[in-house]
């Protein structure tokens, strides 16, 4: 097994993937691409190469798994736009439904970061018309971007903003630390995506007068070994992907919304990962707690929330 890190960089992702395509073994490859522009230009490549691969996250939606044959397998990722909703829901109601937010998304081509946007503003417009978004600022999956964003917006707008939205808890680690820098981390609430050890720690600990009030369930080690364990079996030959329905070619998986209330309902997966590929390996990819598959895609976003 290699693992590529790609360093929040396309060219370093791609450059690597193609490096040990080179090597002339049959390659079953699992990518989290870093954009979405980045699927084609893999997906070609593992092709050429007679290998097999399963993309997760983002992916051109006129990119189409049964369109380019057996060895693009699946494209596999969690609603975008079920996240964003989830969140937006949880922050409006901590702040009192009325107020001003400021949101952080992730890499502009980005479709999951596109989806989760979508899904706070639907969330707002439908259901929280009071809440008002002051200001997006897209800060690239970086927590350093986060932060800078954040000292800036905190500049322009102070305490107007009651609530920070962010795309994933890499933003939202260096929003927070700039709103403490400020003085601010008790009067704002927080929340984000993916549930990630700092943030577990900190809402345990009830950081910032129990400023994250929300997050979003899943987890890489899970959406790593489904998505290479798809691609395993259809090298092995245990799955022939032309036989699949369409959900299981362009797949989504089961999201859930967390709260400091009911977070320890989800942290027991953490503590036996072996366990849990064991249960999933017995299940097949599609059928394992807490994500099981629940639709197919592409995820739509409705003209309005764009």
């Amino acid at each position: 097994m290699e693992i590529v890190d790609a360093q929040g960089s396309s060219q370093t992702e791609i450059s690597k993937i193609q490096a040990i395509l080179a090597k002339g073994k049959k390659a079953v490859v699992f990518v989290n691409t870093v954009a979405s522009s980045d699927a084609p230009v893999i997906v070609d490549a593992v092709k050429a190469a007679g290998g097999y691969v399963t993309i997760w996250w983002n992916k051109p939606d006129e990119l189409n798994p049964a369109d380019i044959g057996n060895n693009f397998v699946a494209f596999q990722k969690h609603s975008g736009v079920d996240s964003g909703k989830c969140t937006a829901s949880m922050l409006s109601k901590a702040i009192g439904e009325e107020g001003g937010i400021i949101a952080l998304p992730g890499v502009e081509d980005s479709t999951t970061s596109q989806t989760r946007v979508a899904g706070l503003k639907e969330e707002l417009a439908t259901n929280f018309p009071n809440v008002e978004v002051l200001d997006i600022r897209p800060s690239n999956w970086d927590p350093q971007l986060a932060y800078k964003n954040s000292k800036d917006l905190i500049a322009k707008y102070g305490d107007q903003i009651k609530g920070v939205w962010t795309a994933d808890d890499g933003m939202q680690i260096g929003a927070m630390q700039a709103f403490e820098e400020a003085g601010l981390l008790d009067k704002v609430k927080f929340v984000s995506d993916g549930l990630y050890p700092p943030t577990v720690e900190a809402m345990k600990a009830g950081k910032g007068n129990n400023a994250i009030v929300g997050e979003t369930f899943h987890r890489g080690y899970m959406a790593s070994a489904i998505g290479l364990y798809t691609a395993y079996l259809a090298a092995i030959g245990e799955i022939d992907p032309s036989t699949l329905p369409a959900e299981k070619r362009d797949s989504m998986f089961k999201i859930s919304c967390v709260t400091p209330e009911n977070i320890d309902e989800f942290l027991k997966w953490d503590s036996d990962v072996a366990g849990w590929v064991d249960t999933l390996i017995a299940n097949g990819p599609w059928d394992t707690e807490p994500v099981p598959l629940l639709a197919g895609g592409p995820e739509v976003i409705k003209p309005e929330y764009k």
